[in-house]
């Protein structure tokens, strides 16, 4: 007899990916996206009470190219578990060395996973992130929370602007059930 599994409790990873209206060619670019995925997972994280021990950051070419093939990826283990968004960006970035300049990427994303419950850290992990000591992830969290999405960001992912590479939203389905300023309007006459 096989036993029934029980309802997971929690999440097991996090991925934030995205494929690019425009290619990414060079590593300062690969940079920006890394930093503002490492952000959105950040406040994923905070927003579900978890902290990651493992980040993955990954990138790809397109699938019909194949000339240029190119599907870079770099695993990177944190100190402690963390939902820092400093910490997140730094090992994130870890991925622009392996990128080649020139080739076009049209994918990318990070995966953090070994996730665990805020604050239920294991007696041998004593190091303080000197990030979460000064509160700069609660201080993101915050104008975020007051300024909306986007208002703030570390290094080039706080620039104002979309950037060329942004993900494409021209064929968006409408929001009407969740968007007050998309919801129909009907006139009877």
């Amino acid at each position: 007899c096989i036993p029934m599994e029980e309802e997971r409790v929690g999440k097991d990873q996090l991925i934030f990916s995205r494929s690019f209206a425009t290619p990414v060619t060079t590593a300062a670019d690969m940079g920006q996206v890394m930093s503002v995925y490492a952000q959105q997972a950040s406040a994923r994280l905070a927003k579900h009470g978890l902290q990651a021990k493992v980040l993955t950051a990954f990138a790809g070419t397109s699938h019909f190219n194949q000339d240029n093939i190119s599907y870079p990826s770099v695993c990177v283990p944190l100190p402690m578990p963390t939902a820092d968004p400093v910490l997140l960006h730094k090992a994130a970035n870890s991925l622009c060395e392996r990128i080649y300049e020139g080739v076009k990427y049209v994918r990318a994303g990070i995966m953090v996973t070994d996730l665990r419950p805020t604050g239920n850290q294991s007696p041998l992990e004593l190091f303080e992130n000197p990030h979460e000591e000064r509160g700069i992830g609660q201080l993101m969290e915050s104008v975020s929370k007051k300024y909306g999405r986007g208002s703030i960001g570390l290094g080039s992912a706080g620039l104002r602007g979309g950037p060329d590479w942004s993900m494409k939203r021209d064929m968006l389905s409408p929001r009407y059930t969740t968007h007050w300023d998309e919801l129909l309007l009907v006139k009877a006459s």
